[in-house]
C-alpha cells in the first residue's frame, strides 16, 4: 500500500541528502542513523520525517521526491522474541547517545586543584590528609565557624596529594538535578550533563559538599552515595558506580542542628538519618596565634612587605575579640579570614588603621568603633591581660550600679 507525504524543497533535500549518505536503495531509516546524518550534514532535525513511522520501534520511512512512499498494508505481529530485541536495541541507542554528550560538556581533563601559594597546614590538616591518602571511603563531617579554613584545608589537601577534587556550593535551592545531572540546553537539543556528584563518582575524585547545612531535604537524594553504593539514574537509565577512591566530605557552620543565636540565618535542622553516614565529624577552630601570624606573613610576602609588628598586633587583637565573644562580651568576631582581608587592603592602601577601618565596617557602628578602639590599645602596648581585666572591671561596675540603683 502506498501513502503520500507532502513534500517541499526543504523536505525534498532532506531525503536526498539521506539517501547520498546511507544509500540511493534505502527506503527506511532508524533514528540514531538520523541522528549522525544530522551532525555530519550540520541539518536540522526532521520532525516531519519521524512522523512516517514503521511498525519496528525508532524506524522511519523514506519517501520519494513526490512524497510517495510503501507501506506494508498487514505488517507480520513481532514475536516476544524478536519484539525484545526491538526494544532493547532502542534502549540501547538511546544509552549509548548519553555519554557522548556527557564528553561533549566535560571541558576540563584534571580536577586536580592548584596549590594556594603561602598556605599553613595546621589543625586537622594531617586528619584529613590520612584519609584523602588512603584512598578508602570514609565521609567526613567538618563543622566550626566562618573564615576558619574548613573548605581551604579540604582544597589544599587534595593539591598536596596530587586528587581531582570536585566542589558543590549547597543552597537552599540545590536538588537532585544539580547535584547528579540533568538535561541541558545544547546546540537547540536536550543533552544529559553530569551533575558534581556524579562525576566525582566516575573519576575517584574527592566531593566537597560545601555549607551543607544550608540545604533543604532534596539533599536526602544524595543518602545511598553515602553509604558507599551505587546509583541509578533514572533519566538516562544507567548505573554509577564509585571509582576507588571517591570520597565526600562535607563542611558546615553548625552540627546540622540550625543556628539558635541566628548567626547563620539559612542553615537548617538536618535530617538525622543523613547526618549518622557520616562516621566521624571534625570541628575545626582559629588557629593558634603563632599559626595566624604565619599565615599574614606569607599574605604580607605575597606583596613583598614585611611588617612583624602589625601581624603580631591583629592577631593578638583578634584574639582578644574571640575571647570577649565566647563570654558573651560582643556579639560579632574577627576570623581569620577577615584578617588576611586586612592584610590584602594594607598591601593595596599602605595605611593600617585605614585597612583595618574597611574590612570592620560590615559590622554596626558601635561594634566597630570598639573594635577600632581595641586596635589603638593593642598598637599603644597594652597586654591582653590588661585588656580584658579592663574588660571584667567595667563588667563589675555596671553590676554594681544595677545593684544600688
Amino acid at each position: 500500500m502506498m501513502k503520500v507525504v507532502k513534500m517541499n524543497d526543504r523536505r525534498i533535500a532532506d531525503v536526498s541528502t539521506i539517501r547520498e549518505f546511507y544509500g540511493f536503495d534505502r527506503q527506511t531509516i532508524t533514528r540514531p542513523e538520523l541522528k549522525v546524518w544530522k551532525d555530519e550534514s550540520n541539518s536540522p532535525w526532521p520532525h516531519w520525517l519521524t512522523k512516517l513511522v514503521t511498525p519496528n520501534r525508532g524506524e522511519y520511512y523514506l519517501p520519494d521526491e513526490s512524497g510517495k512512499y510503501a507501506v506494508d498494508a498487514s505488517p507480520m505481529p513481532l514475536n516476544a522474541e524478536d519484539s525484545a530485541k526491538v526494544y532493547q536495541a532502542a534502549a540501547d541507542n538511546v544509552v549509548a547517545m548519553a555519554p557522548k554528550a556527557i564528553e561533549v560538556l566535560e571541558e576540563q581533563d584534571s580536577y586536580v586543584p592548584e596549590k594556594f601559594n603561602g598556605y599553613v597546614p595546621w589543625g586537622n590538616f594531617n586528619m584529613i590528609r590520612d584519609v584523602i591518602k588512603s584512598r578508602i571511603f570514609y565521609p567526613i563531617f567538618i563543622t566550626g565557624m566562618s573564615g576558619n579554613g574548613k573548605t581551604l584545608m579540604a582544597k589544599e589537601t587534595c593539591a598536596k596529594l596530587n586528587r581531582e577534587f570536585v566542589r558543590a556550593n549547597i543552597t537552599i535551592e540545590t536538588d537532585e538535578d544539580d547535584l547528579l545531572g540533568g538535561f541541558r540546553l545544547m546546540n537547540g537539543e536536550t543533552v544529559w550533563h553530569d551533575g558534581p556528584v556524579v562525576m566525582a563518582m566516575k573519576r575517584g575524585a574527592v566531593l566537597l559538599l560545601d555549607e551543607i547545612d544550608l540545604a533543604s531535604n532534596k539533599i536526602m537524594a544524595l543518602q545511598p552515595i553515602l553509604e558507599g553504593s551505587s546509583i541509578y539514574l533514572k533519566k538516562i537509565g544507567k548505573w554509577v558506580h564509585p571509582t576507588p577512591g571517591f570520597n565526600v566530605i562535607a563542611t558546615a557552620n553548625t552540627k546540622g542542628q540550625g543556628s539558635d543565636d541566628g548567626r547563620y540565618i539559612g542553615t537548617n535542622v538536618m535530617n538525622e538519618s543523613f547526618l549518622e553516614r557520616f562516621p566521624v565529624t571534625i570541628e575545626q577552630t582559629y588557629p593558634t596565634n603563632k599559626i595566624e601570624e604565619k599565615i599574614l606573613v606569607n599574605e604580607l610576602g605575597k606583596q613583598d612587605k614585611v611588617d612583624e609588628p602589625f601581624v603580631k598586633n591583629l592577631v593578638k587583637w583578634a584574639d582578644v575579640i574571640r575571647k570577649t565573644f565566647m563570654d558573651g562580651g560582643v556579639d560579632e568576631i574577627i576570623s581569620t579570614r577577615r584578617l588576611v582581608h586586612i592584610i590584602g587592603a594594607f598591601c593595596i592602601f599602605d595605611n593600617k588603621m585605614k585597612a583595618i577601618e574597611m574590612c570592620v565596617s560590615r559590622f554596626d557602628t558601635e561594634t566597630k568603633d570598639s573594635f577600632l578602639d581595641l586596635y589603638t590599645k593593642v598598637d599603644a602596648g597594652v597586654s591582653v591581660e590588661d585588656i580584658m581585666s579592663e574588660g571584667s572591671d567595667d563588667d563589675s561596675d555596671e553590676e554594681e550600679e544595677e545593684i544600688n540603683f
